[in-house]
């Protein structure tokens, strides 16, 4: 076996929660992000990169499979995807990677791989249909799951939360998934996605990142709640969702609910760090193609609204940066993209770096490939990025398409919304009953209509959510079996035992190797 490192590698850095505007290389001056503002610095940074849909599951389930989540059924956050569903993982497998996943995907159902060959850790989300919305009853909520202000209200330091002791395992994990890698006897290079829940709230962060903003100005939000109580229908909507008037929040509890999230930024930040250094350690950090992103982003308080579920900016909003050092050279890329161009552009990589075929689609994909715009070729403002979203505070498909600079917003129940975000990037004044901009909207409009059919698309989640609580109310009488992940392990494998070859074994798993062990006794 040779002893030089495996080759043409895939580092997918996903975070859960995290807006571009809070990110030093999107533009915010207050976080600390020294080493994501390096990664962009050094490889090609999407400026205007927009989740497919602001939630967590209906994201992820797009990031893998390419797909808006009207065809590929990721509704929401208790969405089934089945086992014949392809992701970009069984395309890199087809390539010849080795693929794997440590930490949070939040799939729903018992296939809790979905291609991935090894998983790492268990999700930190159930993996049920406990959590499916009613459109039934779209002003109802449910308590048991829905976001409140506590988080809000509760911010502040914590030297451990549930958040924090599953992001230490998935980073530990990831770490020793590339050591383990660099040391085995697969030649096969490797396909590692790790993905983090920070800084998704609550916003508790440690004492050592809360204090590294002790000196810094934390901006309250640029635009406040509306005083006059009349926000657009999706705002109104939001606000009950997560019971806003349920509590008072002063000043002081936005300031500090958005340092905590600043310092899990920041701890974000430097989990990118350890995995970078672990892969220099392993003279793999030439040869690996780094992707960074995350699900989706956090209103932070602006328009008054928090968490997610919003296609405003601060919430729909991502960072995507693709970083490799042997090939691309540093560059802004201005053109809008989205989650579903991820996997194609997988395909990419992966074809380049191995010469492997490229596979055929199984299904169709609604993304394209970011690479040529990764390698430099000219970007083109022509194709509308799309973002949907399904799920509780609607009762029936939203949809936001991203065409140059305008931003357009529809939803059956809501007047359209139309923003130019090179004037008004804080969204505040609706162009849609502009007369001047009466020709833009009818194509804006016309573009809606050919993209779903908003009244079957409706029936067709409805009968979805029946079907699905139906099922998970029988599921949960008499002995229940959960399908949530339970990752492998073999003790008799692992360390030292006494039916291995204890010389070999100590050999095989230290990286470097060491030199050839040469007794001159036998």
């Amino acid at each position: 076996m040779s002893d030089l490192p495996k080759q043409n590698n895939i580092l997918i850095v996903m975070a859960d929660q995290l807006s571009a505007k809070a990110l030093g290389c999107y533009g915010n001056n207050e976080v600390i992000s020294p080493n994501i503002d390096h990664l962009a610095g050094q490889g090609v940074l999407f400026e205007n990169a927009y989740t497919s849909s602001p939630l967590c599951t209906p994201a992820r389930y797009a990031f893998m499979t390419g797909q808006n989540i009207s065809r590929c059924g990721g509704y929401d956050n208790a969405s089934y995807m089945p086992a014949t569903m392809p992701t970009f993982a069984h395309y890199m497998r087809l390539m010849g990677y080795r693929t794997c996943l440590s930490g949070k995907m939040h799939f729903v159902g018992p296939d809790q791989l979905h291609g991935f060959e090894e998983r790492l850790t268990t999700d930190i989300y159930p993996a049920d249909f406990g959590w499916v919305p009613d459109w039934n009853n779209p002003d109802q909520r449910i308590d048991l799951w829905y976001h409140n202000m506590s988080s809000v209200q509760q911010a502040g330091v914590a030297a451990i939360t549930n958040q924090l002791t599953y992001d230490d395992e998935v980073g530990a994990q990831a770490m020793r998934a590339i050591y383990d890698h660099a040391r085995s006897e697969d030649e096969r290079p490797l396909c590692l996605v790790a993905s983090f829940i920070h800084p998704h709230d609550p916003y508790a962060t440690r004492q050592k990142y809360w204090d590294l903003y002790e000196d810094i100005n934390i901006s309250l939000p640029s635009v406040a709640r509306p005083i006059d109580g009349q926000p657009d229908p999706h705002n109104a909507r939001l606000e009950d969702v997560i019971a806003i008037d349920s509590v008072d929040i002063s000043d002081q509890d936005i300031i500090n609910a958005r340092r905590a999230y600043y310092g899990n930024v920041t701890y974000i930040d430097e989990w990118l760090s350890r995995l970078q250094d672990t892969l220099e350690e392993c003279g793999m950090d030439e040869n690996t193609t780094v992707i960074f992103t995350s699900d989706h982003g956090d209103m932070l308080g602006e328009y008054g609204l928090w968490y997610k579920m919003s296609f405003r900016e601060w919430s729909c909003r991502i960072p995507v940066i693709v970083y490799n050092p042997g090939k691309l050279e540093p560059r802004r890329v201005s053109q809008p993209v989205a989650h579903v161009d991820i996997l194609p552009t997988l395909i990419d990589v992966a074809s380049e770096a191995t010469g492997a075929d490229k596979p055929d689609p199984i299904d169709p994909l609604d993304g394209r490939s970011l690479w040529p715009l990764c390698c430099g070729a000219d970007s083109s403002e022509s194709d509308a990025v799309v973002s949907e979203y399904l799920a509780e505070g609607t009762g029936a498909p939203m949809l936001m398409l991203r065409m140059g600079h305008y931003k357009f917003i529809c939803c059956p129940t809501d007047p359209d919304q139309l923003f130019d975000l090179s004037q008004d990037p804080d969204e505040q004044h609706n162009l849609a009953g502009n007369e001047n901009q009466r020709d833009r909207l009818s194509a804006f409009r016309a573009e809606a209509d050919s993209h779903w059919n908003a009244d079957e698309l409706k029936n067709r989640i409805i009968e979805n959510q029946v079907r699905r609580r139906r099922v998970h109310e029988a599921l949960r009488i008499g002995s229940y079996r959960g399908w949530d992940y339970n990752p492998a392990r073999d003790p008799a494998q692992e360390y030292t035992r006494s039916h291995m070859d204890l010389t070999r074994f100590d050999v095989t798993s230290r990286y470097p190797k060491p030199p050839t062990f040469k007794p001159k006794i036998k």
